[in-house]
């Protein structure tokens, strides 16, 4: 069996992917999150030498490569022009993805201004199962991330931050391209925490979990430690389940990710 402390990846947003293959290269990486909205990544800078040239570069490497979308693209569109918009938007991470041979692409729910909600999940579920089709003519996976609580008084909600919003996703997609980005982070806070999603869901549909601390008040990208998520009791219950795929650290520096990754490698005596 892999070693935990192989299994540990982390997320590079938008730093140029060439760059981040490389540092991951370095210090023994052999997972990676990018994204491709902006900056030296963005969908529309790609050409066919480059894709080669990345393949080979993530190959050799021995890295796997996962493209995260942006939460900030409203999945819960339902505004004419707008909303076709957002279905290219993720036809082309689904393109991108296909071509590079990523192991999936992370997507979101949407959210929501606390009026038309009932309108605006059936818009999302609609989007998902129109690119969950997409997906599965590209041969590529979906994977819906659990997204974060905003308090009461926020403007805007996110749709799929709990248990029940997740079911709703889950329950009308059972396609097997379709699964789940679990992020311990943000289930840690909603009352059913990491646990009662994992109660809920099992592990079976988990293309990947990703990785951060917070005190369970709000939505911060904290180095493990610095809030109270109980991460060895995290680690113990997703691996006992029989989780064997990757994980992905969401904070901090290089330097921070690399004590994480020993932190988090020693959990369960990785």
């Amino acid at each position: 069996m892999t070693d935990l402390k192989d299994r540990i990846g982390y997320d590079a947003g938008t730093t140029r992917l060439e760059d981040a293959i490389a540092t991951a290269t370095e210090h023994g990486f052999h997972y990676l999150d990018f994204n491709a909205d902006q900056g030296p990544n963005r969908l529309t800078d790609w050409d066919d030498i480059r894709v080669a040239a990345v393949i080979r570069a993530a190959r050799e490497s021995a890295i796997t490569l996962t493209l995260h979308t942006a939460s900030s693209i409203n999945i819960a569109e339902f505004s004419p022009y707008v909303d076709e918009a957002v279905d290219r938007y993720l036809e082309g991470n689904i393109d991108l993805a296909r071509q590079l041979g990523c192991h999936g692409v992370v997507t979101h729910g949407g959210y929501h201004f606390s009026s038309s909600l009932d309108y605006r999940m059936q818009s999302s579920l609609e989007r998902l199962k129109r690119a969950t089709e997409y997906a599965e003519s590209a041969g590529v996976n979906l994977l819906l991330e659990n997204l974060n609580f905003e308090p009461d008084d926020a403007e805007i909600h996110y749709l799929a931050h709990t248990v029940e919003e997740c079911r709703f996703y889950f329950n009308a997609i059972s396609s097997e391209r379709f699964g789940w980005a679990f992020t311990v982070n943000h289930a840690h806070l909603v009352p059913e925490d990491v646990e009662g999603f994992l109660d809920a869901f099992g592990i079976d549909r988990i293309g990947e979990v990703r990785l951060a601390d917070n005190t369970g008040e709000k939505e911060v990208h904290l180095n493990p430690g610095e809030g109270n998520i109980d991460f060895p009791a995290a680690f113990g219950r997703l691996e006992s389940s029989g989780y064997t795929g990757f994980y992905s650290m969401a904070f901090g520096s290089l330097e921070d990710k690399l004590a994480a990754r020993e932190y988090f490698a020693g959990c369960i005596g990785g």
